[in-house]
């Protein structure tokens, strides 16, 4: 296990429990990246991703392992209209998470906090800043 933060530059990472959980990932790719969670049981490990460069093109979608999980909890970003947030909760079939660096968050510094809480479920929290006209970063895309 590491402890010090993984820096991810690659398209597409399969996260695991021996390098990523209970350390800060972070995503250095302008281009986005594909993230996907391991199956979720119970284990209790927490994955923290950190938005280390804005996505510009593409996106940064950190999805579950399967059709099984889901992710139950909500996205809060900070709007760049004023002194203001925004909250978006997740459905009941919440399976990813896709931030595009405007709208759906993704910007440098945005956060994260993904734990791993039951049988295929994920415990998640977004802490992040979007532009223009914010929308939810969460959707039901894994079959």
């Amino acid at each position: 296990m590491s402890f010090y933060p993984v820096a991810i530059t690659a398209a597409a990472l399969m996260l695991n429990q021996n390098t990523h959980a209970d350390v800060s990932v972070v995503v250095n790719r302008a281009a986005g990246s594909v993230l996907t969670l391991p199956a979720a049981y119970g284990s209790g490990c927490k994955y923290s991703i950190l938005v280390g460069t804005t996505i510009t093109s593409n996106n940064l979608i950190i999805q579950v392992a399967n059709g099984s999980d889901v992710m139950t909890g909500n996205a809060i970003n900070a709007q760049d209209a004023g002194d203001t947030a925004l909250a978006f909760e997740t459905a009941a079939d919440t399976d990813t998470i896709t931030m595009n660096g405007t709208t759906k968050g993704g910007v440098k510094g945005d956060r994260v906090e993904l734990e791993d809480v039951g049988p295929n479920l994920w415990a998640v929290n977004i802490f992040g800043s979007a532009t223009g006209t914010e929308v939810t970063p969460f959707s039901a895309a894994v079959s």
